[in-house]
């Protein structure tokens, strides 16, 4: 064959080859796209301990279901119940527990009938700030033992949220020492409630709606919840003028977000880290909200209502803190688990308070000496 004829061909042959596949891309675009592999739509029930849309508490549940659906893309829709619409408040781990519900968002210490370990991964009367919370459950051993411990009740748990540290509640009567807790009817769950007892107090356990009506009726006396800006929207001060802080029993009160151990075993890999990292974001930012809304909530308490703020003086909180620490040693011994738990927790609460005096704690009172500072 020729060279020049050889050319030729091989130029034609190569241009039937390019009409060939432009024509093929014409047809693919004119042709409708494939389908997409069909992602996987599950609905998750989030069942909570608070009302729907209560002010950081219900609305950081809603938020964390809220950010489970964006980041998963809708894989997962988390669907959240309010206290009492699917399941009464206080039955959101059993409801998690047995699969009536996929999720639950509250306060491990409702628990604690179960176990006095649960009161551990809440608060404990003078334990850990909310900081310190978060350096045990992260890098304390505290979230392996909070594992273990929900393993035995078919959940995985997690930190969704934190108050920090709470005020010391709603009274009827000014306290002048520790004998005016004596008689005193309180709301007061977890082992807070048991050092009221210990100080001659009655604690009663009630979910966030019932706690107003109560106090209005005087079946109790006086109420803890959790600080200013929740406070002020429950309106407690209609009902009590008396203030009290600090709240020795939850210094740094984490909230939970707990996962059926069923439904958490079935999530890919990429949707428990989702539910991992939004629980932990949650964590942070409830946090934050509460530091930012609870001033400008007391200065309406007391300005635009009335409200007379009170300290415990030193002596009621010292014997608060006898009582308490006879509180923590009995309930020490009460299971193996929750002895295990106990122990690794007073380890770690000695080494945060070496560390939070010489950082937090004296910071706080060095900015707040008497100097110049702008304007």
């Amino acid at each position: 064959m020729k060279r020049r004829d050889f050319v030729k061909g091989a130029a034609l042959a190569a241009g039937a080859v390019a009409l060939t596949a432009c024509g093929k891309k014409e047809e693919e675009a004119a042709a409708p796209a494939a389908p997409a592999v069909s992602k996987q739509m599950r609905e998750l029930k989030m069942v909570t301990t608070w009302p729907k849309g209560f002010p950081g508490l219900g609305t950081g549940a809603q938020r964390l279901a809220d950010s489970i659906t964006a980041m998963t893309d809708g894989r997962l829709t988390v669907k959240l119940y309010g206290g009492g619409e699917l399941v009464p408040p206080l039955e959101s781990f059993d409801a998690v527990s047995s699969g009536t519900a996929d999720m639950y968002h509250g306060a491990e210490y409702y628990w604690q009938g179960k176990s006095k370990a649960f009161n551990f991964f809440t608060a404990v009367p003078f334990g850990l700030t909310a900081n310190e919370m978060d350096a045990w459950l992260y890098y304390g051993g505290g979230q392996e033992l909070w594992d273990e411990l929900t393993a035995g009740f078919n959940v995985k748990s997690f930190a969704a949220g934190n108050t920090g540290v709470q005020m010391g509640g709603w009274f009827n009567k000014e306290l002048n020492g520790v004998e005016d807790y004596k008689g005193l009817k309180m709301r007061m769950p977890g082992l807070g409630g048991e050092v009221l007892r210990q100080i001659g107090g009655q604690s009663v356990t009630l979910p966030g709606g019932e706690i107003f009506p109560s106090l209005q009726s005087g079946a109790i006396d006086a109420t803890e919840w959790v600080g200013p800006w929740n406070d002020l929207a429950m309106g407690f001060y209609k009902v009590t003028k008396y203030y009290y802080y600090p709240g020795f029993h939850e210094p740094g009160s984490t909230l939970s977000c707990g996962v059926n151990s069923g439904v958490w075993n079935s999530l890919s890999t990429e949707d428990k880290a989702v539910v991992q990292f939004a629980c932990a974001a949650e964590n942070n930012r409830m946090f934050a909200e509460f530091n930012a809304k609870n001033g400008d909530s007391l200065d309406t308490l007391i300005n635009e209502h009335g409200v007379q703020l009170r300290r415990q003086s030193d002596d009621i909180l010292k014997a608060i803190g006898d009582a308490s620490g006879d509180v923590m040693s009995t309930i020490a011994a009460s299971d193996p688990m929750t002895k295990k738990v106990y122990e690794n927790f007073l380890s770690f609460r000695k080494k945060a308070m070496g560390w939070t005096s010489l950082s937090e704690t004296a910071y706080t009172a060095a900015r707040a000496l008497d100097y110049k500072y702008g304007g």
